[in-house]
């Protein structure tokens, strides 16, 4: 199994999302869009772990907790590593400073279980395309520095998602296998 735990985003953000990516399409080939469905803020990805160890990731994740629910507002576009050479192109979120912690405890929960940490900083965002190679025609970037400060919506929500990706040649099919109250406090 290839998991990962993640936040899902409200369906008007994802709207909002699809209408700002539908005209870039359009300018060319390059680079493999991430399809709406699949839209989510990663907290953790796990990676492949046995069938067998899902019952305790189940448990570490369950125990996770924080004080009060996570908000974000979803703005912006940038690339990772930047724009000269850009892998990844990207949504951009201001968040509740407890995002960032509530990622820190899910690495924590399952660090005990054997799971790697995280070695890169917690950086949220929203995959919206990746390129191969790192390679932004002109166009596409000249329409996407038009955007550059779109707002998308916002998020408010006490739940995180343990999440299976299932690699398929017409792009990763993602199933939610269980979601998880952090928070009963209203923020």
């Amino acid at each position: 199994m290839r998991l990962f735990v993640a936040l899902q985003i409200p369906s008007t953000v994802r709207e909002n999302l699809v209408e700002f990516v539908k005209p870039l399409r359009a300018l060319g080939p390059q680079p493999r869009w991430v399809r709406p469905e699949n839209l989510h803020v990663t907290l953790k990805f796990i990676g492949e772990v046995v069938p067998e160890k899902f019952a305790a990731i189940r448990t570490g994740l369950a125990a996770v907790r924080a004080d009060r629910e996570v908000t974000i507002e979803f703005r912006g576009v940038g690339f990772f590593p930047n724009e000269k050479s850009p892998r990844v192109f990207w949504a951009g979120m201001n968040a509740s400073p407890n995002l960032k912690i509530l990622a820190s405890d899910i690495d924590n929960a399952t660090q005990k279980l054997g799971i790697p940490r995280e070695q890169r900083p917690f950086l949220p965002h929203l995959t919206l395309a990746r390129f191969q190679p790192p390679r932004l025609p002109e166009k596409l970037g000249a329409a996407i520095q038009v955007n550059a400060a779109r707002d998308f919506g916002s998020l408010r929500t006490s739940q995180f998602h343990l999440i299976e990706s299932k690699l398929k040649p017409s792009g990763a099919e993602y199933t939610t296998l269980e979601s998880f109250s952090f928070s009963v406090a209203e923020a």
